[in-house]
């Protein structure tokens, strides 16, 4: 072998060498940087002990932030256990979107939901339940609507002084019946039950009284007034939401009910025969409240 096949492998065996050397090196470096800083964040810790111990008041305002630290961490620990993912709970929610409505009821429900500051997605179920029902019980849906408007303003948890309960805010203890047919009293809260409850007891106000201004005084329970200020109120709306579902101006002038007499509970009278009752009676007789409690009160 000559000489200059010798080279070659002297060449690589020096840059080996060079490679240990380097690596030797930085690990030595590496070795002295962390030790220094070890040393350094011993000798920090160390210092921070000596003035926590000779000054009380820093002891304390550390103890308090890093209690503090201690409490957020937590409490953002803890925050994904304050409730469990629910993905069917959209199953208990009254609403649908109001595109989907056939354009009348699309209207009404827009209309209403501007007035009465009420999102357009529940009232979309109650609008539409209400022409369902209104149809099945041969009632305007926008009379039904008009009531619960002037009762509740669409709150379906409104409950007033007399316990009238709800979006049409039904006497609950008086119609108790009615709602079995939904689960017990507590459907009274449930804006679809109480609407189909209210509307049955509506429908019934207005066959005993013979009209729809007559069942309004019998829905709202008018027992010492003739209850014009709330078939009025009633009515108005009523024509107002008519209007908008048929397209048409909004009426102005909406007729005023007519007063009707209501005579307060007299002394005991002497018994009179029958046909003598009939005949003082007249043709206000009618019109008279039957017995019985109010069907509901508002």
């Amino acid at each position: 072998m000559t000489a200059q096949d010798a080279t070659p492998p002297k060449s690589t065996s020096g840059a080996v060498a060079s490679f240990k050397t380097a690596v030797g090196d930085a690990y030595q470096g590496f070795f002295d940087i962390t030790h220094n800083s070890l040393a350094l964040l011993g000798t920090l810790a160390a210092v921070a002990l000596i003035t926590l111990s000779a000054r009380a008041d820093l002891r304390a305002s550390a103890e308090e932030q890093l209690l503090g630290w201690l409490l957020e961490r937590q409490e953002a620990a803890s925050a994904d256990a304050v409730y469990a993912a629910e993905p069917t709970a959209i199953d208990r929610v009254t609403a649908a979107q109001p595109g989907d409505l056939p354009k009348q009821q699309a209207n009404v429900t827009y209309w209403l939901s501007r007035k009465y500051r009420v999102a357009p997605e529940p009232l979309s179920v109650l609008v539409a339940e209400a022409f369902e029902v209104g149809e099945k019980a041969k009632l305007d849906p926008t009379l039904i609507l008009a009531v619960m408007a002037i009762e509740s303003r669409f709150n379906p948890f409104a409950q007033s002084p007399v316990g009238a309960q709800g979006l049409m805010q039904v006497l609950t203890r008086v119609h108790t019946d009615k709602y079995n047919d939904f689960g017990g009293q507590l459907a009274a809260f449930d804006p679809v039950s109480n609407l189909r409850v209210g509307a049955r007891v509506l429908q019934d106000a207005v066959k005993r009284a013979g009209s729809v201004e007559g069942g309004l005084r019998l829905y709202v329970g008018a027992v010492t007034t003739d209850g014009s200020w709330y078939i009025d109120k009633v009515m108005a709306e009523h024509m107002r939401i008519q209007s908008v579902a048929l397209g048409k101006p909004m009426q102005r002038y909406v007729p005023q009910a007519r007063p009707t007499t209501v005579v307060a509970p007299a002394a005991p009278a002497p018994v009179a025969a029958p046909a003598a009752e009939i005949e003082a009676e007249g043709p206000a007789a009618p019109n008279a409240l039957p017995p019985g409690a109010p069907l509901t009160r508002s």
